[in-house]
This record gives structure tokens, sequence and C-alpha cells, in this order.
């Protein structure tokens, strides 16, 4: 799942394509216009056999504020490799509070990172 975070980050379609299950993956596919992803959180994850789940947060930068993704997304294990399956999505407006960590990553709290930039 973290591998295919930072490849929509750094816009690697190809791996996107290359991890997604031949059973559901599309013929092409174009990250021109994606968000500016800056963290992911993961809430829960696991396996059963060669089936796996993932309930993660992706989040990213808006014009001037955040947005997120929260899917729970499935996998399955085949020769030794996760494929990609599908998942269940849903997306809104991130609004983080004065103190608490900043959505783009740094550690920092937002009110002394992004709140002021």
């Amino acid at each position: 799942m973290r591998s295919r975070f930072t490849a929509f980050v750094t816009g690697d379609s190809n791996y996107l394509l290359a991890t997604w299950h031949p059973d559901t993956r599309p013929e092409s596919l174009s990250l021109d216009g994606s968000p500016e992803w800056t963290a992911l959180q993961i809430f829960s994850a696991g396996e059963q056999g060669a089936k796996g789940q993932v309930h993660f947060r992706a989040i990213y930068r808006t014009g001037s504020g955040w947005g997120y993704l929260e899917e729970h997304s499935d996998f399955v294990k085949e020769g030794g490799h996760w494929f990609y399956v599908a998942g269940e999505t849903s997306e809104g407006t991130l609004k983080p509070g004065r103190n608490e960590p900043c959505p783009c990553g740094s550690g920092r709290k937002y009110k002394s990172c992004c709140l002021n930039g």
C-alpha cells in the first residue's frame, strides 16, 4: 500500500498498473491533474490467506486547504506479490486544528508550519 501511495506522489503510473490485479486493472492510467499528495495514514491492515484489506486515508493539498481520500482497499496475493483489486472510497475536506500535526507531513504542529505559510 505504501509503495502504491509513493507511486501516486511521484506520478509513476507504470508501477500502479503493474501492481493492479489484471482482472480489475484499467488499460491505461493518466495521473494528469492528480492532487498534490502529502501524507498517508494507515488505520488498519490485515490478511487472511491470499486476501488482504487496508483502510487508509491519503491527504492532499487543495488550493488553500487540505482534502483527503479515504479507502477500504482489497488486495490479493499471487505468486508472492500483492495486487490491488478494488476499493470503496470517500473524499472530504480536512480542517486541521492549530495544535494538530501538519497535514504536509513535516512532523511539526499545523500552527507553526503551513497555517502561516
